[in-house]
């Protein structure tokens, strides 16, 4: 099982802070991949994924019991 966490607009998006996904391993591009399908609009492209509070790249492994979060762009000034 793999946690991910949303926060910003991303949590307004999914309608939760967080979800777990009943997957063994997978890329971070699979997951950005997986967002982007389970929640239209999910801007993939211009997320950050950090996992167990570290940022990842897109060939990054996430395996069972990691936690992850997206991070969205931060604006203003």
């Amino acid at each position: 099982m793999i946690k991910v966490n949303y926060f910003a607009r991303l949590r307004e998006l999914t309608g939760k802070g967080e979800e777990t996904l009943d997957r063994d391993s997978m890329t971070v591009a699979e997951l950005l991949d997986w967002a982007e399908e389970s929640y239209p609009g999910f801007g993939a492209d211009n997320v950050q994924v950090a996992v167990n509070e570290e940022y990842a790249l897109k060939e990054d492994v996430i395996h069972s019991g990691d936690v992850c979060a997206f991070i969205p762009p931060v604006s203003g000034g």
